[in-house]
């Protein structure tokens, strides 16, 4: 986030600096910074005459492709990616809605034996509380396959007939037995509440700013108020004297608080997450209860015996530009066996070797922090230095002296749910970019999305172009550099805060804007943490993350 400088902001940047000096590289990297470096801004698509015409939705303002920073053909595209199927009328009765109860699957003539890489396909039956079929699609299923005591499983993709029934293939990817799970998520008729919120200016996410300042007599005084995103509308949460504005020069980005009664706007000092909201009226409450939400429905779940056969896998070197299938790969004993890419485990040693004169930047969220802390694990000597920051919070920086390795981690800015935290250490991810030279010794890693489901879609699109602006200018000086994006994580709660069918359109729009953007790795983690046999969390369990970094240094270190 760009504030104006403050005395906390230079001493932060000196002290910082003090102890990058304390390495080679990066005294390295300081010099070429220093030197200064051009950048080829990225040039998006030009807009039609009347991209400035606002988008028309139901929310309580609007929002034009020139505030997004697309084209309107571009902002097309989204939407027909995006598209999810939906009843032609408004539900208000919760029995006509989908009931994981009646709601059936079946596997389609059900074998007893099959062989490695043969599929097994489902047919799912959505039926309402009455028990009547239904006559339109958009619920949200889960379908993956598995086997607890082998500790496997494998991601199966639903499509939806749009009709009330939906089919899902599932490979056979290891030998033994494999058992089907199928559980609704949501129903339809919730896909449409959450779609509904998500568009609306309706705010379901408060922050707090903490003011600090000098008081009578030499002491000092703080105040805290009420902060958030400033998009389209003012804000209905705004209930004070408003406002202290603060515009990102470089995204154009607005954060905004109610104004202190006592100190001045330029007396922010913290941020940190506030209160959540929710919007639903008593009938939404009602059709999103937990009773009827993550709920295995029932079919064929007996078990179906696997045969061996020969099965080579892929030989495909790990790089840039490569597709995701569906399955992308799956676990076995735990080890993620990738259908992408020639992965690999890496030991301590390997890692280290892996890493040996690399800047490793990470950005986003804890759950890349989580991708930092596993690699302060599996990197042998490495020592986390003192930056006098949260541990949770960041910035965190780590190093190894003898392989000349450095592992970065910041969170994004705002909007940001953290705890209470210095607003200076929060940076756009874009701006970041910007700043780094990049080169055969540098990778990039960044994720942008579980803090982002709280606001709307076409505020979003608008941070995804900024940051793709900013990559494919240092791809432009520095087509060398590793960059990583690392698609959002299934969720642990199922709730108009935090449903998972938010961030799988997100993933959806990340993956469409980076699509034709040569020299990006995008890492869709989706189906890892979808399908474990672990509880669905925000924050995988230590196996799955271990999983992941094996694939990002997989990438970085292709065998």
């Amino acid at each position: 986030m760009c504030l104006q400088p403050t005395a906390a902001l230079s001493v932060h940047r000196i002290t910082y600096l003090c102890i990058c000096l304390l390495t080679i590289s990066c005294m390295a990297l300081w010099r070429f910074i220093e030197n200064g470096h051009l950048t080829k801004p990225f040039q998006p698509p030009i807009p039609r005459r009347d991209a400035r015409q606002p988008i028309k939705t139901n929310s309580s303002y609007t929002i034009s492709t020139h505030d997004m920073g697309v084209s309107e053909e571009e902002w097309e595209r989204l939407q027909k990616a995006l598209e999810w199927p939906s009843s032609d009328q408004e539900i208000t009765e919760l029995s006509v809605s989908t009931s994981p109860v009646h709601s059936t699957f079946t596997i389609v003539r059900l074998n007893q034996n099959y062989s490695v890489g043969e599929k097994i396909f489902v047919i799912i039956t959505a039926r309402d509380h009455n028990n009547n079929l239904k006559r339109y699609g958009g619920d949200f299923f889960k379908v993956k396959l598995f086997n607890s005591k082998l500790k496997a499983s494998v991601y199966g993709e639903v499509v939806d007939h749009r009709n009330g029934t939906y089919s899902a293939s599932l490979l056979l990817p290891w030998e033994g037995q494999a058992q089907v799970s199928v559980r609704l998520e949501h129903s339809s008729e919730v896909v449409q509440i959450l779609k509904k919120y998500r568009d609306s200016s309706f705010t379901r996410s408060h922050y707090n700013g903490h003011f600090e300042g000098p008081g009578p007599n030499k002491t000092r005084i703080s105040e805290v108020v009420q902060c958030n995103l400033k998009w389209g509308a003012d804000g209905s949460w705004i209930k004070g004297n408003c406002c202290c504005e603060y515009k990102d020069i470089k995204t154009g980005t607005v954060w905004h608080c109610e104004r202190p009664k006592k100190l001045s706007c330029d007396k922010l000092v913290h941020h940190s997450r506030g209160g959540l909201e929710s919007p639903l009226n008593a009938f939404e409450k009602q059709i999103f209860t937990k009773k009827l939400t993550n709920v295995a429905i029932k079919g064929d779940t007996q078990s179906t015996d696997v045969l061996p056969k020969t099965n080579n896998g892929t030989t495909e070197r790990c790089r840039p530009g490569l597709t995701t299938p569906v399955p992308a790969g799956f676990y076995l004993n735990d080890v993620w066996k990738s259908f992408v890419c020639k992965t690999q485990q890496f030991n301590s040693a390997q890692t280290g070797t892996c890493l040996k004169n690399k800047i490793v930047y990470m950005m986003g969220d804890s759950t890349t922090r989580q991708w930092f802390e596993c690699l302060e694990r599996k990197v042998p000597g490495i020592k986390r230095m003192d930056l006098h920051t949260p541990p949770k919070g960041g910035p965190l920086m780590a190093v190894e002296l003898t392989n000349n390795i450095i592992v970065h981690w910041g969170p994004h800015g705002v909007p940001l749910r953290f705890t209470k935290m210095l607003i200076t250490d929060l940076h756009y991810i874009s701006n970041d970019i910007d700043e780094i030279a990049g080169g055969p010794h540098a990778v990039i890693v960044f994720t942008i999305f579980a803090h982002l489901v709280f606001h709307p879609l076409t505020f979003y699109v608008h941070e995804v172009a900024k940051i793709r602006q900013s990559v494919v200018s240092l791809l432009s000086r520095a087509p060398e550099t590793v960059v990583i994006i690392k698609s959002g994580n299934t969720a642990g709660p199922k709730d108009i805060f935090q449903s998972d069918w938010y961030a799988m359109q997100l993933n959806t729009v990340m993956q469409e804007m980076f699509r034709d953007i040569d020299g990006v790795i995008y890492f869709d983690v989706w189906q890892m943490t979808s399908c474990h046999y672990l509880r669905e969390n925000i924050h995988p369990g230590a196996v799955i993350v271990a999983n992941e970094v094996d694939m990002l240094l997989s990438y970085v270190c292709p065998a």
